[in-house]
């Protein structure tokens, strides 16, 4: 018997692997969201959503490229960053064929080209071209904030053509500075908060619901889980994960305060007082 079995849960409710049917809107992640799509909105030019690890950026970024994607008067992609060596060149090229250019150029030249003839033929179009760049933390090489530069240089009269988000880690402001006239190009900047006690204990119920959880874990469970993860909802879900196995290896129908404190020790967590 697994921990959903005993909790009778569909699934494991406290997974860290992206999921938009677990994504819960707190108040800190609407407000960004309105803060998102005023600026994709808007088309101001380039915006920057930072957040420390574990706050929800990606979450929030895939649920707000969604929503883009569903909206017939957006043509948006998503780009993510997996590692820190990328070349200007790779960087173009992937913005070109995730905007459905099936045969991007092999120079720069012939890349942006192909680039401001597609973003001119979606503002004919009536549609407005965003592109959200994930981990953009990772990028670390002067060269693409050149590049992103020149996408953002493409315009007609009064309107830019292309709307850029990048996603990263507090660490992107440093890259950012790598290049003065960018980082003086950045239209809307913000940073990801925390969840609150009342968030936090929203979003552990939220989640319990979508996998068709009961309530188990009590008010005091849900104060301590708050205290020992600092409102970051990777840590919220790696708390409760281990307080479900370790309820279910005891045997406890409630998850109470004392289970926190025993997985949370046993993660070597210290707790926010």
């Amino acid at each position: 018997m697994s921990y959903e079995q005993f909790y009778g849960l569909k699934e494991q409710p406290f997974s860290n692997a992206p999921d938009n049917r677990f994504f819960y809107e707190s108040e800190q992640h609407a407000e960004a969201m309105v803060r998102l799509m005023h600026a994709v909105d808007t088309m101001k030019g380039l915006t920057v959503m930072l957040g420390d690890s574990g706050t929800g950026k990606t979450a929030l970024a895939r649920k707000v490229n969604d929503k883009l994607y569903e909206d017939p008067s957006y043509e948006a992609a998503m780009l993510v960053i997996i590692q820190s060596e990328v070349t200007p060149d790779w960087f173009l090229k992937k913005i070109t064929t995730q905007f459905g250019i099936e045969n991007p150029g092999d120079d720069k030249k012939g890349l942006f080209s192909q680039l401001s003839e597609r973003l001119l033929a979606i503002h004919e179009e009536g549609k407005k071209a965003v592109i959200i760049v994930d981990e953009a933390n990772m990028l670390k090489n002067k060269a693409i904030f050149e590049e992103m530069r020149g996408l953002l240089n493409m315009e007609v009269p009064g309107k830019k053509l292309l709307s850029i988000v990048l996603v990263g880690l507090p660490e992107l402001e440093t890259n950012l500075a790598l290049d003065p006239p960018l980082a003086q190009r950045v239209a809307m900047r913000f940073k990801l908060k925390y969840l609150t006690m009342p968030s936090t204990a929203a979003y552990i119920r939220h989640r319990m619901r979508v996998a068709e959880g009961k309530e188990i874990f009590s008010e005091a469970a849900l104060v301590e889980v708050f205290h020992y993860s600092k409102g970051i909802p990777r840590l919220i879900n790696t708390i409760c994960d281990n307080a479900l196995l370790e309820g279910y290896l005891t045997r406890k129908n409630q998850l109470d305060m004392d289970i926190i404190q025993t997985v949370a020790s046993d993660l070597g967590l210290k707790k926010d007082d």
